[in-house]
């Protein structure tokens, strides 16, 4: 990819922005050098990465990286043989426990939800607990060695404590009984030695070593020959210590020095790690989604939005290109948003190949270009007498002698800068030739002949940004379709030139300009209406078939669930009337051995009239299990909720939980099962007094199907409290206490529309943000009356 087209599009901004959100320098290091990858395989992996990232985040809430550095200098000495100082090993500690940690952070293989990608990071990690504990004991803090690191540290430094304790009280006898001699009544250190401030016309009283004057001459540090033997003990007892810290710190180093190519390989596993969920973060922040890459160089993004611009002023919009037309012709007023929208399309694919989520809608789709050019901004240069158009002509050659079938080609203003009628002509000439190789191109520009040259040309669309004459502002809405106008004369109409003037403009138009004028205002107004249908018609599409997926859903599982139970049903009833059969078998036996032993001969006639009788009731009960007792009791015409009535298909008691529908079907409950039947296919249940209605809590259906959460990142406000109050009510009908709202963090402007939609919302008993494990701010939890 060109390094001026990186620059010309800002996706080093990208990257800074980025940068703020990983924690090591190694981290920071790998964003640096992040750009767009040169196979769609890496493309595809990598977004994944990202996506899993974003989606844990949400879910389980910042990864374990408390502590993390880039500890790469630290292992390098090590593996050298070197002596690490105490900060690189305790680095090296919280390294090796971010490690561990991470691994429990990722959710294990019975987990509902997999993450492939960062559970195979995670596998490769190797937690070195042992070593990672010897540090944590040995160490305090980056100039600290704990008491605990030997036991011959601890008896030095006890020691230490024991001396320092004896001097102390000692001098503060002499200084009792010198204190006429002293400038201050106090004690103090040179070079680790306890010391008298002594006047120098007293040096003579107080016996010791001179360590040092002050400034002023007027005073000497004397050590009292009483105390030099003392601090000659702690001076050898500071040497010691010393030296054991230096061994501890030797044997430690050495031990990471043993175990260096798992911290090496722990530390390279870290790092991309932060950069991954840095990535993650970055995406939570612009409220990003992981599009689909396609290799037949079309793509279709969805409200796409800038991502350097405000969140909250930025307008998204939607485009596409390479199914029905290669290229893109973008007229309008100035500052209308055709230049915005060009590098908007360019970072966005720089973004999403090098493996980040773009701002836009879910089922957006890019694609997979190896080559990215941009014509875009003013270059001119006095020192190489470049001006506007050669600076623009510089760039479009290098462009021509580069672009091929596989790239996607921006130019902004293309032709500007010179003679209209020659920049027209070029400008065409050079999209007819970028065309010819199979480039996807996307151009603005002021020229009429450009506009026709679209209308007329296959493979071509024009498109304008849009223009609110009421305001005069342009509303930065992309529409594909129609040609831009300057609306030069509603414009000035409205900030007060006289009519006369404008007449007079207009007559030095020819009729045909006049004509294509009118023609492209009439043609922007039905696309406008034409495109709100359009959108409207597709969200309630989208509503209708995810309803009836759903419904198929249920009506599925409900038909299982049934022809399960009456296959139970029929099996327990074999299992009865077997038995049955049975019983009768051996009571017959028995009458046989009793015959045997006297009993009359009559007797077993009348037995075996008995047994057939017996039989033949068993074998009409056997049949009745599969009949329908249609014409069994009376027909219900009324019924009420709660009302308990006969079944004859099921041949059993059911409750009648909601009223005839248009269809005239009524949903009964049946044990565990809910199922619909016509209300003429019910009986009236004898002797058996009717139940009073239900609390509507009682009677509502428990669909197994509906989902514990709602994923709204993506949508706007009002999509969003749709789609919220429509799950709502799915789930109260679904017997769910709780669910989760997944919103993302974002702005806030999401979470802040759907808080105040659960303030007023009837199923709802409380709500709050989700805590750390549940996705924090990007989720809300709420609990359902």
């Amino acid at each position: 990819m060109q390094e001026k087209s990186l620059r010309v599009l800002e996706f080093n901004k990208i990257k800074e922005k980025l940068k703020f959100y990983a924690v090591t320098s190694g981290g920071k290091e790998l964003i640096d050098n992040l750009m767009p990858y040169n196979t769609c395989f890496e493309v595809r992996n990598k977004l994944k990465e990202s996506n899993e990232a974003l989606d844990i985040l949400i879910k389980k809430g910042s990864p374990p990286f408390e502590g993390l550095y880039d500890v790469r200098d630290g292992l390098n000495r090590a593996e050298k043989d070197g002596v690490l100082t105490a900060e690189q090993l305790l680095r090296i500690g919280a390294m090796l426990r971010c490690a561990r940690r991470f691994k429990d952070y990722i959710p294990k293989e019975e987990d509902e939800i997999s993450y492939p990608k960062l559970k195979d990071l995670a596998y490769i990690l190797t937690p070195i607990k042992a070593l990672e504990q010897e540090i944590e004991n040995a160490i305090v803090s980056e100039e600290e060695i704990s008491d605990r690191a030997s036991a011959t540290l601890f008896r030095i430094r006890k020691s230490l404590k024991e001396k320092n304790a004896s001097v102390r009280e000692k001098i503060n006898g002499i200084v009792r009984a010198n204190s006429k001699f002293l400038q201050d009544s106090l004690y103090t250190m040179r070079g680790d030695r306890y010391v008298l401030p002594v006047k120098t016309e007293y040096k003579g009283a107080v016996p010791g070593l001179v360590h040092d004057q002050s400034s002023s001459g007027a005073t000497l540090f004397i050590e009292p020959m009483s105390l030099v033997n003392l601090n000659n003990e702690i001076k050898e007892l500071f040497l010691k210590e010393k030296a054991e810290i230096e061994r501890i710190l030797t044997e430690l180093s050495g031990k990471v020095s043993d175990n260096i190519e798992e911290c090496v390989n722990n530390s390279k596993i870290l790092l991309e790690l932060d950069f991954i969920f840095a990535k993650g973060k970055y995406a939570s922040s612009l409220n990003a989604i992981c599009p689909e890459i396609s290799e037949d160089r079309s793509f279709d993004i969805i409200q796409v939005r800038h991502p350097l611009i405000d969140p909250k002023i930025v307008v998204p919009s939607d485009i596409y290109l390479g199914k029905e037309f290669t290229a893109i012709m973008i007229t309008g007023p100035n500052t209308g948003g055709k230049t915005v929208m060009l590098k908007t399309v360019g970072l966005v694919h720089l973004m999403a190949l090098s493996g980040l989520l773009i701002p836009a809608r879910d089922g957006s789709t890019v694609s997979f270009f190896k080559e990215v050019f941009a014509d875009i901004g003013d270059e001119q240069s006095i020192e190489q007498s470049l001006s506007t158009f050669s600076s623009h002509m510089t760039n479009i050659v290098t462009i021509m002698e580069n672009a091929d079938e596989d790239s996607l080609v921006l130019f902004d203003e293309l032709g500007s800068g010179t003679d209209p009628v020659e920049g027209a002509a070029l400008a065409v000439s050079i999209i007819d030739t970028l065309r010819d190789r199979g480039t996807r191109l996307i151009a603005t520009t002021h020229y009429s002949e450009l506009k026709g040259y679209a209308l007329k040309t296959e493979g071509i669309e024009n498109a304008s940004v849009e223009f609110d004459l009421e305001t005069l502002r342009p509303t930065y809405r992309l529409l594909i379709g129609v040609p831009g106008k300057s609306n030069a004369f509603e414009i000035s109409r409205r900030l007060g030139l006289s009519n006369d003037v404008i007449s007079k403009a207009k007559d030095y138009m020819s009729d045909e300009n006049l004509q294509f004028e009118d023609l492209i205002r009439e043609l922007q107004e039905k696309s406008i209406l034409a495109n709100r249908d359009a959108r409207e018609a597709k969200k309630i599409k989208l509503e209708a078939e995810d309803i009836k997926k759903k419904y198929e859903e249920k009506l599925n599982r409900l038909e299982e669930v049934r022809d399960k139970a009456y296959e139970e049903a029929r099996r327990d009833a074999r299992d009865i009337v077997a038995n049955a059969k049975d019983e009768a078998d051996d009571i017959l036996k028995a009458m046989r051995e009793l015959e045997k032993l006297g009993i009359e001969q009559g007797g077993r006639k009348r037995l075996e009239e008995e047994r057939k009788k017996l039989k033949d009731g068993l074998e009409e009960r056997e049949n009745s299990l599969y009949k329908m007792k249609e014409n069994q009791g009376e027909v219900m015409e009324k019924v009420t909720l709660g009302m308990e009535v006969f079944l004859p298909s099921l041949n059993q008691k059911v409750i009648v939980i909601s009223m005839p529908d248009s269809r005239g079907e009524v949903q009964v409950e049946a044990g565990i099962m809910k199922i619909n039947v016509k209300l003429k296919d019910l009986r009236k249940s004898n002797g058996v007094p009717e139940k009073k209605e239900k609390k509507a809590r009682e009677v509502k259906i428990n669909f197994r199907s509906i989902e514990s959460r709602v994923d709204l990142r993506g949508m706007d406000s009002e999509e969003a409290c749709y789609t919220t109050d429509k799950y709502l009510d799915d789930a109260y009908l679904g017997n769910l206490s709780e669910v989760v709202v997944v919103h993302g963090k974002g702005t806030g402007v999401l979470r802040n529309a759907i808080n105040n939609m659960l303030k007023r919302h009837p199923h709802v008993k409380s709500y709050r943000l989700g805590v750390y494990g549940e996705g924090g701010d990007g989720v809300t939890i709420v609990n359902l009356k």
